[in-house]
């Protein structure tokens, strides 16, 4: 009895390979119904009755689909007989002739002049004579023997086949090229198990994952329940509520949970199948049925390997209950307690400010912290355990105490006054934990210092031609003139101070005017 055809469970006549790996006798295939699509022309596509993958049928239908004479042997391994006289199991095989021979057709066949000088080869189990095998016949050419394999082509050929149409392409035997093809199918099937214990793994985790999220959701809801414990009637409906929603969650987790592990089975199964046809296509298969087959093998491989999906399971567990949020009325009675799934992460929390590390002595000043949460996105609520230390590097008993102010929108507004200048360690914490940038250096600078002079064009020109008057720039005039003036030495070519010489009006002072300048020529300013 030969093998049987998975779809209809009859003996399986002219098995032919599907590019999902599976083998359909041909009446099967032909009752397959094809694919259509509305406002589409009919397509050549089936469904496996096995593993429902869609496949496209070559231009020339179910015969050209690649013969599965590695099932055909499967069927005759289990039950060869003697081709002479019939009666005996097959004990060898004439290679010369191509024929099974039972033990005393052996002994016969060594005997007679003509087939004395025949190969005949013992046959030691039903792997032997599977791999052997009898010889396959050209499709074009019945008579001649498919020996030959076209590279051009990647298929097996005769000799007239490389006559009529092959006769420019690069050919060789197959024995010589088995151990190429072979090789490669090798090398995708250990990729393909890799990525089969990959797919374990994950599956493996969407089970934990998926156990964590149910136990979380059920702590969650004692949590509620006890919450709720304290109300009557309004209460109790907010906490049929608050069930719902929870419940309304971890169904939505569950069933992406689910999805994901739905799809990764199903390319695990194909993978599976795909790695099983290919070990015994490459363990049991002779080495014409591995080129025959080797095509449309390596094209599903490749296809499998090329599947993207994701190794993590795409859900977390991340389920909280708020007690203290307020959510509005229910029954007339003000109600608090709301189910969150975002939750702050403190490693993704910002500091923002302008002038983040400096500051200047017993001058107000500070920054905002943003609470973002594990994606991202900023908090829009408040109450987040936010806590700051400001200490001087140098003075470790010198502190500043800051002030922090919750926006109620995620946002923390930290403030402070430093008293001594110098480096500063300024650290924040959210639950404990440093936030983004944290801890930094603050650097507090001296108390401003104003300007005590004026800001003009020349000493010439504020001081209304005084002689005595001069100017931190240092420059000078002929006819004893002391301060600076337009063009000549020492004048910086521009508006300055004339307290320290700085050209920018809008600066600290970095020094006293002269203690000889007098003060009442400089407190004219002349427009510039």
């Amino acid at each position: 009895s030969g093998p049987r055809c998975p779809a209809c469970a009859e003996p399986c006549l002219l098995p032919r390979l599907l590019p999902c790996l599976h083998s359909l006798c041909a009446s099967c295939l032909r009752r397959l119904g094809p694919l259509g699509e509305r406002g589409r022309a009919i397509s050549r596509s089936v469904l496996c009755p096995l593993c429902d993958a869609e496949v496209e049928l070559p231009a020339g239908g179910v015969s050209q689909l690649t013969p599965d004479y590695l099932a055909a042997s499967r069927g005759r391994a289990g039950a060869t007989g003697c081709d002479l006289c019939a009666d005996g199991a097959a004990a060898g095989r004439c290679l010369t002739c191509g024929t099974d021979l039972c033990l005393f057709c052996c002994q016969a066949h060594r005997r007679q002049k003509k087939t004395a000088s025949h190969a005949v080869m013992e046959l030691e189990n039903t792997k032997d004579c599977s791999q052997i095998g009898k010889p396959l016949f050209c499709p074009s050419h019945p008579t001649e023997e498919l020996r030959l394999f076209c590279e051009q082509c990647d298929q097996p050929v005769c000799r007239d086949c490389i006559v009529d149409g092959h006769q420019q392409h690069p050919y060789d035997f197959t024995s010589s090229v088995i151990h190429r093809h072979g090789n490669a199918l090798r090398e995708l099937l250990k990729s393909t198990q890799q990525h089969m214990g990959n797919l374990e793994d994950v599956l493996s985790q969407i089970d934990a994952m998926g156990s964590a999220v149910h136990h979380r959701a059920e702590a969650v809801a004692a949590e509620i329940s006890l919450f709720a414990s304290g109300y009557v009637k309004a209460i109790e409906e907010h906490q049929n509520r608050l069930l719902k929603q929870l419940e309304d969650l971890k169904v939505q987790k569950e069933n992406l949970l689910q999805l994901q592990k739905a799809q990764l089975q199903q390319l695990l199964l194909d993978m599976r199948t795909g790695v099983e046809f290919t070990k015994h296509l490459l363990t049991s298969g002779s080495d014409l049925e591995i080129l025959i087959t080797k095509g449309v093998v390596a094209s599903r491989l490749l296809e499998l390997n090329g599947v993207a999906y994701n190794t993590y399971p795409s859900v977390d567990d991340r389920i909280q209950f708020s007690p203290q949020e307020r959510v509005g009325q229910c029954c007339g009675y003000e109600v608090f307690g709301t189910i969150l799934n975002k939750v702050v992460d403190p490693a993704r929390c910002t500091l923002q400010g302008e002038d983040l590390q400096s500051a200047r002595q017993n001058q107000l000043t500070g920054f905002t912290l943003q609470c973002n949460d594990t994606t991202g996105e900023r908090m829009l609520r408040g109450g987040e355990a936010v806590c700051v230390t400001i200490t001087h590097k140098g003075k470790r008993e010198c502190a500043v105490k800051p002030t922090i102010c919750d926006n109620g929108d995620g946002t923390y507004h930290i403030s402070y006054s430093p008293e001594e200048p110098g480096l500063y360690a300024v650290c924040t914490y959210v639950k404990g934990q440093h936030v983004q940038g944290s801890p930094f250096t603050l650097m507090v600078k001296k108390k401003f210092c104003e300007h005590q002079g004026v800001f003009h064009c020349c000493t010439f020109c504020s001081s209304g031609g005084q002689k005595a008057a001069r100017c931190a720039c240092g420059g000078t005039m002929p006819g004893g003139y002391q301060g600076c003036g337009h063009g000549h030495k020492g004048h910086p070519g521009c508006p300055h101070w004339s307290c320290c010489g700085q050209v920018k009006e809008s600066s600290e002072c970095l020094g006293g005017p002269p203690s000889d300048i007098s003060q009442k020529s400089l407190l004219r300013t002349v427009a510039l």
